[in-house]
């Protein structure tokens, strides 16, 4: 009985746990973004190109799961394969939609010839709007879970409080 159970968790804890860090880096990853897109988008407007602009923005940058992508990007494009393959590898290896959402854009932008400046500023607003849209869903669902505790917790200590005075007013009136 144990060892079936033992096996049965063994077989299924290592999915939870990168189901978990998956979970985790792709949040990180969305909370850097628009940091991110806003540095390469500035360095881009000022005159660098995009793989300047990126390791700008990786230099000013916290590190983190999306830096250390870009510094991959950034090392194969160095090492001599096409910008637009390095950011496709990129979209495939995060396979996350905001990336993926930002690499196509940027691979368009780069083939149409297209300035970059408007579509990482449109990129980093849409991040941004994305991030505060995530947040107040998160408030809103913060009454719904504090509801279980509410009612198992504090509102029976509450009826106690309030109940005692008046079952003693009771039990001294002879009731």
């Amino acid at each position: 009985m144990g060892f079936t159970l033992g096996a049965i968790l063994g077989y299924l804890y290592p999915d939870f746990w990168l189901r978990d860090h998956t979970k985790q880096r792709n949040l990180n990853i969305l909370r850097a973004m628009p940091f991110l897109l806003d540095i390469v988008t500035l360095s881009v407007e000022s005159g660098l190109n995009l793989t300047g602009a990126l390791q700008k923005a990786v230099d000013r940058c916290r590190p983190g799961p999306l830096m250390e992508e870009i510094n991959r990007v950034l090392r194969d494009v160095r090492g001599g394969k096409p910008r637009v393959e390095a950011l496709r590898a990129l979209a495939e290896r995060l396979d996350f939609a905001p990336v993926s959402s930002l690499v196509s854009a940027l691979v368009q932008g780069e083939l149409m010839g297209s300035s970059l400046g408007p579509v990482l500023r449109a990129q980093s607003d849409q991040r941004r709007t994305e991030r505060f849209l995530r947040a107040e869903k998160l408030a809103m669902e913060a009454p719904v879970k504090m509801l279980g505790p509410l009612i198992m917790f504090i509102f029976p200590c509450t009826f106690i409080v309030l109940g005692f005075p008046i079952a003693m007013k009771f039990l001294h009136a002879g009731l």
